[in-house]
């Protein structure tokens, strides 16, 4: 806050009205606060989370999930099945070439449900990514016409994908039912290993959202790069095969842990996640930690940039 010449001697008049006693003092004081000047400067560095501008704005937030879900589905025959033909699909032809082809273990459950198990979640990421590191260069005019907390966008993107994640957890549980597998009270776990998915969605897709403005090339850097974090994750292949000594490393990527605890929910002879999931954890708080630092560090140059 800056003082005026003006200000300064209004409140040597205020002043000297209340020494004297005079009505006039409380008037000049009012006068001088009234002048005050307040400068406005955008944040620096690391700025927590205003999370009362959040709760301000989640009207908006709800109307971009809503769009980013009409959007998807406009003009399609089928509608929301493409929620799961993506993944009903994959499942089929990945039995067909690592289940009954490559003889790939799969800890003693049927393969088809073994990689349905882990196409569910990995499908919601994978989808979610790619959606969320768009999604600031896509809403371009929102982004320079109108101010709102623009972590929103790559947010919206992201829980967008959450109706799709339901529907294909419903399709999961029958086909645990069509083999003859019926998931126990532990099941109910899918719940916070979805949120941990969600949460390692949201840091990845904000992050290449970001990059994304400043560097376009970043586009062509998606498809890529999900794709081989598909190789790196335990979708085709059980964790169980990665030597011990290399479990904590390979937890690294987040997606290890979710699809282990899912196998380990619902399917009957999977192993606990003990040596996977608390790693995958940590290092998905890590990369949202980091995402945001990075996100709200440039976020106050998308206008001029995208």
């Amino acid at each position: 806050m800056r003082r005026t010449a003006d200000e300064a001697t209004t409140d040597g008049g205020a002043s000297a009205a209340r020494t004297a006693g005079g009505p006039a003092a409380v008037g000049l004081a009012t006068v001088s606060r009234s002048r005050a000047e307040v400068v406005i400067r955008p944040a620096r560095g690391w700025a927590p989370l205003n999370l009362r501008e959040f709760f301000e704005h989640r009207e908006l937030l709800y109307l971009l999930i809503w769009r980013n879900v009409k959007l998807r589905y406009k003009q399609t025959a089928l509608g929301a099945a493409w929620a799961v033909i993506p993944s009903v699909l994959t499942m089929i032809v990945f039995t067909v070439i690592f289940g009954r082809l490559g003889k790939l273990s799969s800890d003693g459950a049927p393969y088809a449900l073994f990689s349905f198990c882990a196409l569910v979640p990995w499908t919601f990421f994978a989808n979610s990514v790619s959606l969320a590191s768009s999604s600031v260069v896509e809403n371009e005019r929102l982004v320079t016409k109108v101010y709102f907390p623009r972590l929103l966008v790559p947010l919206s993107a992201t829980l967008s994908g959450l109706l799709d994640l339901m529907v294909s957890l419903v399709l999961l549980l029958a086909l645990c039912f069509a083999f003859s597998v019926y998931p126990e009270l532990r099941a109910v776990s899918v719940i916070p290993l979805a949120a941990l998915a969600t949460a390692a969605a949201f840091a990845v897709g904000m992050t290449l959202s970001a990059l994304n403005v400043f560097y376009r090339d970043v586009r062509y850097v998606i498809p890529f790069l999900i794709q081989f974090w598909l190789f790196v994750t335990p979708v085709v292949y059980s964790s169980s095969i990665v030597p011990a000594r290399w479990q904590p490393l390979y937890a690294l990527n987040p997606m290890v842990g979710v699809i282990d605890g899912f196998r380990w929910a619902l399917l009957e002879d999977s192993p606990a996640p003990v040596a996977t999931l608390p790693v995958s954890v940590g290092s998905a708080v890590v990369l949202l930690v980091l995402g945001l630092y990075y996100f709200r560090r440039v976020e106050d140059s998308f206008a001029d940039v995208v």
